[in-house]
């Protein structure tokens, strides 16, 4: 199933990894300079409520608490079977990177004021839970035209491409 219908999908560039959310809207709203990926701190009832594909990244972004990077604003709902033992749904989460990849982004914020966005969650195939993140340049109105510009003129390609044989 593709990820519009809220299913699960596995990635075919690496076999075994199962993506559960994808932030599709990141990739036309900026422009991505640096990517990284980094795991998560989350609870029992979070990680099941990943399993079963809920989780929205459409909101969220990256922000530095001290020396720690944490991922705000996204939305994994609580896990109906967890009972009292339920999580905080838009609770902050702790990524987890190394000090120099740390270091890099925290740079890049403060110097050079970019923003950092998550790009997609998913299970890698050890089974731990992953998150791509990037550092990235929000675009202007005219970037965003000349990416729909570009992106319609490849489907019409590969559709003429296509009717001609």
């Amino acid at each position: 199933m593709s990820s519009k219908s809220g299913g699960a999908k596995t990635s075919r560039a690496q076999p075994g990894i199962t993506v559960k959310g994808d932030n599709r809207r990141a990739r036309f709203d900026y422009e991505l300079i640096e990517k990284f990926e980094a795991g998560i701190e989350l609870k029992g009832s979070e990680v099941k409520s990943l399993r079963t594909g809920h989780v929205n990244l459409g909101e969220a972004y990256a922000a530095m608490k001290g020396n720690e990077l944490f991922l705000i604003n996204s939305n994994i709902p609580e896990y109906r079977e967890a009972n009292r033992f339920n999580h905080e749904p838009k609770r902050p989460r702790r990524l987890l990177l190394h000090r120099k990849q740390i270091d890099r982004l925290s740079v890049g914020i403060l110097r050079e004021g970019l923003t950092i966005v998550p790009l997609k969650i998913f299970f890698n195939p050890r089974g731990r839970v992953k998150v791509d993140i990037a550092l990235a340049r929000g675009k202007k109105l005219t970037d965003k035209r000349e990416t729909i510009k570009a992106r319609d003129w490849n489907r019409e390609k590969s559709r003429l491409l296509r009717d001609r044989g």
